[in-house]
């Protein structure tokens, strides 16, 4: 992570840094929060606990992932294949994320894809669809 400005959010960074090498010169900003818009809309197309569908502004994702590291810690992020579209106004990002669910030591691995839309060199919109089935079984798992 660039600074200490978003270390409370260390248990996402590899999330982040893949996020932010997709994008690359698309947008500006070195740290994921830096290039998501005030007025961003986050969509998860998908029920996670603790999160809602949709996520309004900046300020809001900022609470929400403060709330997702409190419970999981990642550990990596890979598997990135990326598509840009209309002259880079849209990415898809396809990745796996691979950490721990903290209250169960239970591993966690998962696969996403998003769709990104950038205006003014920043994240306006993010569509998020995930493996559900991946998430409720280490959610849910014994961790014994």
């Amino acid at each position: 992570m660039p600074s200490s400005k978003y270390a409370a959010y260390e248990g996402a960074s590899p999330y982040f840094e893949l996020v932010r090498g997709a994008l690359g010169d698309l947008v500006d900003g070195e740290h994921f929060f830096d290039v998501v818009s005030d007025g961003v809309i986050y969509e998860v197309l998908y029920d996670f606990p603790g999160w809602p569908r949709i996520v309004r502004g900046r300020a809001d994702l900022m609470t929400q992932f403060a709330g997702y590291v409190d419970n999981i810690k990642l550990q990596a992020a890979d598997s990135l294949i990326t598509h840009k579209t209309d002259d880079g106004r849209v990415v898809v990002i396809e990745y796996e994320v691979h950490g721990t669910i903290l209250a169960t030591g239970v591993k966690y691995n998962n696969r996403f894809a998003s769709i990104i839309r950038i205006e003014g060199r920043k994240i306006a919109h993010w569509r998020d669809y995930m493996d559900s089935l991946a998430a409720w079984n280490a959610l849910t798992a014994d961790a014994g």
